[in-house]
């Protein structure tokens, strides 16, 4: 035995495999040969060749380090490989020493020698590995020894940098804090593990306690460590004509998107205990401290082994610790897993899941049981076995998995020196891997990963295979590290994302607690368990770009997470129809972005109940909810109801979404609110006219019109109001400013205008219209009853009794002044008129609108020709030429349609024609008003948005809908012209 670990490489290596490419293969190998014969060592090389011909043949990066420097070939080959592998460390402990004692530091020179020292590595490593004198354990800890003798030498190299610049006090640099007392660093991941690949980078991290370091006054502290960080991993990194030493990852820090490159260990500590995530324990099971204070390093690893090792875990806990694996998708057993293309690492059955399969038990075991606690994959795989929680067969074939995946991965790097983990696709480049593993049969090869992949996937779905499935349908969804995953990548992808890597990155942050709703471990537990519902369910909008952004604002703006991710997760329909409005309803979202309370709605089980006089109950009782205060009852009562408001419209539009209220019950929910506001606003409004200007009898009413009257509004409409009065006395003066009746209820219709449309913390209630008022903005707010009357009955146009056909009264100071108000509207409405002259005022009063304000676009319902208008129009007018006959008055359209036809007083036909009309248009306009802005074309829109709009006319096409809506009108405009035509043209 000892013979052989003292004889020389050359007389230990075996073929790899075949000869791939005999021509490239002899080109490398008669150029290597000239340099032998002209140096005296021909004879070596020959011995060699039968084993370098198949590595020449296949690898372009190992040929090119021994066509290079022949020199260094024949170093590796005449050394015994451990001999080799131990003066190659001692040249870079050397290198180290030297950057503390020679007296001009040469930084590019030793630079020189580092990557020197890496290609030697690398050719002795992947000879021995390939020659089969290494197994893999040999192999993967040869090039540990090598990075954490690197890591150190970088180090002492800026170090002194930093020594020569004068920012160091004198201080012992062999002494027992090592190279910079105070500062450490970890190898993390395989690197730490003593496992690192061939062509890996390395994951190494650096904590600091700031107050240690041995710094000259004035030198900050965390300036002085980051640079000192950044100057190492640059040491190291840096691409050189002489190629590089290894790539430096210093990502695996706490939160490293916001946290410096050296993070202090008093924050780390805190960053663990609070935010820490399973994902971070797991990483710093496989933690090793490396270089620097190891007095330091040592106590921080004792500090935070609670946090890795946590000895009593509840079920949430364990169930997130089970998320890490079950984020992974799980093939079916007859299900081909493709070699093609296959990512060993972090592919299906690739080697991350055997690392996750023995870290999630060693997480929920290690706690109890330190011989679980190893650092090596291999090793915890028999630890695992011996403490009986994983099958003997189960092991072995675990292990031989590994082994095969870690031997196939290494060849595939040792190609072309690149970090990849991935098969070729193409079969010829496929082939120069398997030739390196041995094979002669690409198929073989190809049968060989295949099995592999597949026996350690169906190993990997047993475990914990009764819990909750956190991938999708669509594929693996894994956001752990601070990476993304290449697999996941693929997932996002298949369900539809853009840009996947900014939905990785976004849910990455998310995990690491950096808002609110996932501050906390229980939050982010659950969170864990929701992301694969939110990724399918933002897929099923048609448009999962802008779902997941809307969602992404309302998430990150609520204040807490636990409660409202608990009912996503128990309520998958109420989910679904949260993430549907970040799809369909840009408005609804928005609005839930800006005010996430609104969400509070929907936890009443209530909340998708028809609308009706639980209305004006929820109004009645956020408006008893406001503490007394008379000085501020009036502004306090705005407040509450833009509260209570924005929660019902919100509650109003999403049941517009999900088809639970019609047409008429939508628009006349939108106005039992407003009533309600007025209703409650109104009486307050007066008491403050009251307050500053003194009392004056008589009596007011708030007139309803438009869409409000006649209680068709949408989710923007407007309100149209009209105040009328009747003062006692005429004369009288209120007493304290001596206002008279038109400015004491012109100041209370100012005073309600402002109640009900101001800004304030809470916002906005409505936009306030009351240019239908008599003489319109050019008369007075508050119109006196009598001036009404008189007004109504001498000067009124024809279009202004159509807008007094949908006038009802909201509010007034007494049933009795309601009645009369309302006497009044019927007594005016009822008055005889020409049906001719009325039908041409009708006629001239749409061809006016046609000519100054036409359709927008083809989706304006209420302008475009056949629109709401004609509808409207035409029930206006059928109402105005009949009432003096007791023909039906009605505030809304359709209602007055149907009353006419019921009355004989239009054809059916028509009346069908123009209600189909109306309703549709109006149906499409909920909708969109609920979910657009104003000029927001639906065509535009994501499918499923179109679908549901095409459901209006029963069809699932946008094209079909806007076929059918072209009839409607054209149908509607026919009717309007019958409906209205003069007498003398019937």
């Amino acid at each position: 035995m000892a013979d052989i670990l003292f004889s020389s490489l050359v007389d230990r290596l075996h073929p790899c495999g075949p000869v791939l490419n005999d021509g490239a293969a002899l080109y490398a190998y008669e150029a290597i040969a000239e340099v032998a014969e002209a140096e005296g060592w021909p004879d070596l090389l020959q011995r060699a060749g039968p084993a370098l011909m198949p590595v020449l043949g296949a690898s372009p990066y190992l040929a090119g380090l021994m066509r290079r420097e022949p020199q260094r070939l024949r170093e590796t080959l005449m050394s015994p490989p451990e001999a080799r592998l131990k003066a190659i460390l001692l040249a870079t402990e050397a290198l180290a020493d030297q950057a503390d004692t020679v007296e001009t530091l040469d930084v590019d020179a030793a630079k020189r020698v580092l990557r020197h020292l890496k290609a030697d590595t690398h050719l002795l490593t992947a000879l021995a590995d390939l020659g089969d004198v290494w197994k893999l354990d040999h192999v993967t800890a040869a090039l540990t020894r090598f990075a954490d003798a690197v890591t150190h030498a970088g180090i002492a190299l800026a170090v002194r940098e930093e020594r020569d610049r004068g920012r160091l006090i004198d201080y012992d640099i062999k002494g027992e804090r090592g190279l910079m007392p105070g500062l450490f660093v970890l190898a993390m991941g395989k690197h730490g593990a003593g496992e690192l690949n061939y062509s890996s980078d390395i994951d190494i991290t650096f904590f600091a306690e700031l107050d240690a370091l041995p710094l000259k006054e004035g030198v900050e502290a965390q300036v002085f460590v980051d640079r000192l960080a950044r100057r190492v991993s640059n040491i190291l990194s840096e691409r050189t004509g002489d190629g590089y030493v290894f790539r430096v990852d210093l990502r695996l820090r706490p939160d490293p998107s916001s946290t410096p490159t050296v993070v202090s260990v008093p924050f780390a500590l805190n960053y663990y205990e609070t935010v820490g995530q399973n994902w971070e324990r797991a990483a710093f099971i496989k933690a090793r401290p490396i270089a620097g204070d190891m007095i330091e390093a040592k106590a921080f690893m004792q500090a935070l082994s609670p946090f890795i090792w946590r000895r009593s875990l509840d079920y949430p806990a364990i169930a997130d610790i089970q998320s890490i694996k079950r984020q992974i998708h799980t093939y079916k057993v007859d299900e081909r897993l493709d070699p093609a293309g296959a990512n060993l690492k972090l592919g299906v059955g690739g080697i991350r899941e055997i690392e996750f399969f023995v870290q999630t038990q060693q997480l929920i075991l290690g706690g109890r049981d330190p011989s679980l606690r190893s650092r090596r994959t291999l090793d915890a795989l028999d630890a695992l076995r011996r403490a009986g929680h994983l099958a003997p067969a189960v092991a072995k074939e675990l292990k031989q998995a590994y082994v095969r995946l870690r031997d196939w991965e290494h060849r595939v790097q040792m190609i072309a020196d690149e970090q990849t983990h991935t098969l070729p696709e193409a079969e010829d480049e496929r082939m120069r891997v398997a030739a390196m593993c041995g094979f002669s049969n690409l198929s073989r090869f190809d049968l060989a990963v295949s099995r592999t992949l597949r026996l350690v996937n169906g190993h990997y779905g047993e475990l914990f295979s009764d819990s909750e499935d956190l991938s999708s349908s669509f594929g693996s969804l894994v956001f752990t590290g601070v990476e993304d995953d290449p697999e996941t990548l693929k997932t996002l992808a298949r369900l539809g994302f853009e840009h996947p890597e900014q939905i990785s990155a976004t849910i990455r942050g998310w995990h690491h607690g950096r808002i609110p709703a996932t501050r906390t471990p229980r939050g982010r537990e659950l969170f864990t368990r929701l992301v694969p519902r939110l990724l399918e369910a933002v897929n099923e909008t048609g448009a999962p770009d802008i779902a997941f952004t809307r969602f992404a604002v309302f998430f990150s703006g609520l204040s807490a997470g636990v409660q409202i991710q608990s009912l996503f997760l128990a309520n998958p329909k109420l989910f679904k129809a949260i993430v549907e409005i970040m799809g369909f309803s840009p408005r609804l979202a928005q609005l839930l972005s800006r005010h996430p309370t609104i969400f509070d709605a929907m936890l009443d089980a209530g909340f998708f109940d028809p609308l009706g006089e639980e209305l004006d109950r929820l109004i009645m009782a956020e408006v008893e909810r406001v503490p007394p205060d008379p000085e501020n009852a009036l502004e306090n009562v705005m407040n509450a109801l833009r509260r209570i408001c924005r929660e019902q419209q919100f509650r109003i539009g999403m049941q517009i979404l999900n088809g639970r209220l019609t047409t008429e019950a939508a628009g006349a929910a939108y106005a039992r609110l407003a009533d309600a506001c007025i209703t409650h606003l109104s009486p307050l409004a007066l008491e403050e006219v009251r307050r500053l200007g003194g009392h004056l009898s008589g009596q007011v009413a708030i007139l309803a019109l438009g869409k409000l009257g006649g209680q068709e509004m949408t989710a923007r409409s407007d309100l149209d109001l009209m105040t009328v009065y009747l003062p006692d006395d005429p004369s009288e003066m209120s007493s304290i400013k001596g206002w008279g009746a038109e400015t004491f209820f012109g100041r209370f219709t100012q005073r309600l205008i402002a109640a009900l449309s101001a800004p304030t913390h809470e916002g906005t209630l409505y936009e306030i219209d009351m240019k239908l008022r008599p003489t319109g903005a050019k008369g007075p707010v508050a119109v006196s009853l009598a001036a009404f009357e008189n007004y109504y009955t001498k000067d009124a146009d024809t279009w202004e009794f159509q807008a007094l056909t949908r006038a009802r009264v909201v509010w007034a100071t007494s049933e009795d002044f309601a009645d009369l108000v309302r006497l009044k509207l019927e007594t005016i409405l009822r008055a005889t008129r020409s049906e001719a002259r009325t039908a041409l005022d009708v006629l001239n009063m749409r061809a006016l609108m046609e000519k100054e304000r036409p359709a927008k676009t083809f989706w304006d319902f209420k302008l475009a020709v056949g629109g709401q208008v004609d509808c409207e129009f035409a029930a206006q007018y059928l109402q105005l030429v009949h009432a003096a006959n007791g023909g039906p008055l009605r505030v809304g359209t359709i209602a007055a349609l149907q009353a006419m036809q019921r009355a004989g007083l239009a054809r059916a036909e028509d009346i069908e024609a123009l209600s189909a009309a109306w309703r549709v248009q109006q149906s499409l306009a909920q909708v969109m008003r609920v979910s657009l802005d104003a000029n927001d074309d639906p065509s535009k829109e994501p499918e499923a948005f179109q679908r549901k709009l095409a459901r209006a006319v029963h069809t699932r096409r946008l094209d079909t809908l806007e076929k059918k809506l072209k009839d409607l009108r054209k149908r509607a405009r026919n009717a309007f012209e019958i409906v209205v035509a003069p007498r003398d043209e019937r």
